[in-house]
Formats: C-alpha cells, structure tokens, sequence
C-alpha cells in the first residue's frame, strides 16, 4: 500500500515557496514579509511568519533581528565556499564507498535521469545532479551528515535558479562524470575517485561563479 505524505499548513507553505525559489519566481533580493505571504496564501500571519522561519533556518531566506527577510543574493565567493565545503564531504564519502565498492543504486537512478533530461540549467538538470551527489552522501548512512549536505544542496539550488536559462554545462559532460565518479567506485580507487570528483565540481563551481559575477 502506498503511503501519502501529510503535511500541516507551515510546511505546506514551506514546501511551496521552496518551490517558488527554486524555480527563480522569488528572486535574489527580493523582500518577503509576512503580510505578503499570508496574502499570497490566504492564511494568518503567525502561519506565514512560520513557514517563513523554516526557509531562514534552511539558509534560503536571511533576516536580521527586526528586519524583513529577503531572498539571499549568492555571489561568486559564496559559490566557491559551498563548493568547497561539497568537495570536502563528497570526496571523504567516495573514499568509504570505495573501500567497499559500494555503489548506491539512488546514484545509478538519478544519473539516468541526469541522461534523459535536455540541456541546460533548468530544474530537469539541477534536481537529478544534486539527487547523485546527495545519493553518495546517503549511503554513508549517517542522518546527521545527510542534514548538513542536504542545507547545501538546498544552496546550490537556489543559486541556480538565479542563473536560470544559462546553460553552464550539458547533461553529457554532467553524466559522463557522474559515471567515471561510479565507475572508480566500483573499482576500489577512492584517491582516483576524489580527483574525478574534484575536476567535476570545479566545472560546475567556475561556471557558476562566472555566471553569477556576470549577472550581478
């Protein structure tokens, strides 16, 4: 029997301004208060401040004390910071993996889609990439570090739509890597494993900070 996701009133409206970010309908620099989301919802303003609390803690909204938050502006530096940071986890990850040859069928999955998916950087591209590498984090088994991974991932995807309609990398180039990235896995070589991986985020990380330098 299939189970069906419930979800309260805040998460429901969480959920929907996620997917109003991540598809580039709420800008960067765009101010979103409470008024305007409990208007847009038609729901009360202690709902809309809560919805708007979860997207702040999940870093995809900012706000100071007493100020009205707005969708963050990424830039270059911060680019190269989460790309860093994805590096970092990513690369020990592949070194685990491969010291059991252990490659996680949710990567195999979501690099087929990646293949199937049309060029550019819209959703179709962006949510299965980040489904393989957040597949390979998966796999560690450890929730606490899924968490930490997961609030990038979450980033990345926010910078995108920001830069949406450029086309920073085709899905082949994208797909052949994720492969190489399998296919050293399945050999046991976590060294060689974290060098491809390497090279592939910094094709991401340099277009996607180019793209955001030319934009802003």
């Amino acid at each position: 029997m299939a189970s069906v996701k419930v979800l309260s009133v805040v998460d429901a409206v969480a959920e929907d301004l996620r997917d109003r970010l991540f598809s580039g309908s709420l800008p960067g620099g765009r101010a979103l208060t409470e008024a305007d989301v409990a208007g847009h919802y038609d729901i009360a303003r202690p709902t809309a401040k809560a919805a708007i609390e979860q997207l702040v803690a999940d870093g995809l909204l900012q706000r100071t004390v007493y100020k009205t938050a707005r969708v963050p502006v990424l830039g270059p530096e911060d680019i190269r910071d989460i790309y860093g940071i994805r590096a970092h986890l990513e690369s020990e990850a592949l070194r685990q993996l491969a010291a059991k040859r252990l490659v996680p069928d949710a990567a195999r999955l979501a690099n087929a889609r990646v293949i199937a998916a049309a060029d550019g950087a819209g959703r179709d591209v962006v949510e299965p990439d980040m489904e393989f590498h957040a597949a390979l984090i998966d796999a560690l088994e450890s929730s606490r570090l899924s968490q930490m991974y997961g609030s990038l991932v979450q980033e990345v995807k926010l910078c995108m739509a920001q830069v949406q309609g450029r086309n920073l990398l085709t899905t082949e180039l994208i797909a052949s890597e994720h492969q190489g990235i399998l296919d050293e896995i399945e050999a046991g070589d976590g060294d060689a494993d974290a060098s491809l991986l390497y090279g592939h985020l910094q094709h991401a990380c340099e277009r996607l900070a180019t793209a955001t330098s030319a934009k802003h």
